[in-house]
């Protein structure tokens, strides 16, 4: 007895329709792809940079100082920016959960201790803070700290915000690499 074959049409479908549920659940659960619109995090990364935003680590362990994420901009911030669209933010992490930051003289103290930051554009010309850094939320900034909405304008993030960690540049290929 042979067991009838399912047509060609029939296996094209099934695989089509496998890879589309993979790659749907590789964007949602692993990492996707994000295109960056602003210059807010220069010098790090430029605008049309395309990066990698992983999601597995955050499941692990929390956010780190230092950590560049992608995360849904809380609606203040869509707010002030004017947008009618759900936005995702590119951000630095600087303050974590307990601790007391503040921006004064072009500087970021963390509980009292500046904070060494060779990535930044241009020292903040703000002041902000001191204040404490909630429970489960986070202080983000810009690397371009005076030309980025961020948390200096609208407040802390909330760990539940955060999509995942950007951890690759692949576009352009002449800066193809890591973020530091």
């Amino acid at each position: 007895m042979s067991k009838k074959q399912p047509s060609l049409w029939v296996e094209t479908l099934q695989t089509l329709g496998l890879s589309i549920v993979l790659a749907l659940g590789m964007r949602q659960f692993v990492a996707e792809a994000r295109v960056v619109p602003t210059g807010s995090m220069e010098p790090t990364v430029q605008i049309n940079d395309r990066l990698v935003v992983e999601k597995i680590s955050y499941l692990l362990h929390p956010p780190q100082r230092g950590d560049i994420i992608v995360f849904q901009a809380p609606e203040k911030a869509l707010i002030i920016s004017g947008s009618t669209t759900p936005d995702a933010y590119l951000k630095r992490v600087v303050g974590l959960p307990g601790e007391t930051v503040e921006i004064r003289g072009g500087q970021v103290s963390i509980n009292g201790q500046p904070l060494q930051e060779s990535y930044i554009k241009a020292p903040p010309d703000y002041v902000w803070g001191p204040s404490v850094v909630p429970v489960n939320q986070y202080l983000v900034l810009g690397d371009n700290r005076n030309g980025s909405l961020d948390g200096h304008v609208w407040g802390f993030l909330p760990e539940e915000s955060i999509i995942g960690k950007a951890a690759a540049r692949f576009w352009p290929p002449n800066r193809v690499g890591g973020l530091d």
